[in-house]
């Protein structure tokens, strides 16, 4: 007898604790609980970036880095784009290609880390860079 009612329970216990799990399992996979989470995340995030010195001095030097190496391909093009010999013009072509290619990365990445400066950028970077037609 004490064994049938010890055997009732232990199978009660283990169908309550598979209807717990997979009660969790299922509510872990709708969109709500996943915005939920997800939302906590980012905010976690947000905060810890917002108060983090080391964040927000390594996105302005990665732009600072990313604005001169810009200026210096646009440079080299508007030095050598009218020139007469090939190589010269070879150089200005490569330098337009350089300095478009560090455009996109750059307005992307500014994009990625905008909330690092909420609106207030500082004076020597750039909000975007302009692409050379």
């Amino acid at each position: 007898m004490k064994k049938q009612c010890i055997v009732k329970i232990v199978v009660l216990g283990m169908l309550l604790i598979t209807f717990l799990l997979l009660a969790i399992t299922l509510s872990a996979c709708t969109p709500g609980f996943v915005k939920t989470v997800n939302g906590y995340e980012e905010s976690l995030l947000k905060a810890n970036d917002d108060s983090s010195y080391y964040t927000k001095k390594e996105v302005e030097n990665s732009c600072r880095a990313m604005i001169a190496s810009y200026e210096s391909d646009k440079l080299t093009y508007e030095q050598y784009k009218d020139s007469e010999n090939e190589e010269k013009q070879s150089w200005a072509e490569q330098a337009k290609m350089r300095a478009n290619n560090t455009a996109s990365t750059y307005n992307n990445y500014m994009l990625k880390n905008s909330y690092v400066w909420e609106n207030n950028i500082p004076s020597d970077i750039k909000a975007e860079l302009e692409f050379i037609e």
